[in-house]
């Protein structure tokens, strides 16, 4: 079992940077791909950026190449979202998500219960 919680979520302007936490409980940490999706009002769910367990490979959506990185410190059981040069675009409530193949797909077994990140323009 693994207990999931984001932080790190705001309000900031067009071009800001904010990262974003998740903190998980449980034995099995690093041993999980994680990854981060998204949801923004009247949207579906969207993939973000994934991460395996070991952290050598990571994935991301076409449109936060470039100026999103995922990283994960499995001492700490804490896995990343460092987000440059953000845009309204952005955003959404993101969610942190833990066991889940392809990093891609949204068939993640655990969920955290989403921090909001608002982007003005």
């Amino acid at each position: 079992q693994v207990q999931l919680v984001e932080s790190g979520g705001g309000l900031v302007q067009a071009g800001a940077s904010l990262r974003l936490s998740c903190a998980a409980s449980g034995r099995t940490f690093s041993s999980e791909n994680m990854a981060w999706f998204r949801q923004a009002p009247g949207k579906e769910r969207e993939f973000v950026a994934g991460i395996t367990w070991s952290g050598v490979s990571t994935s991301y959506a076409d449109s936060v190449k470039g100026r999103f990185t995922i990283s994960r410190d499995n001492a700490k059981n804490t896995v990343y979202l460092q987000m440059n040069s953000l845009k309204p675009e952005d955003t959404a409530v993101y969610y942190c998500a833990a066991g889940g193949w392809p990093l891609e797909r949204s068939g993640y077994r655990y969920w955290g219960q989403g921090t909001q990140v608002t982007v003005s323009s």
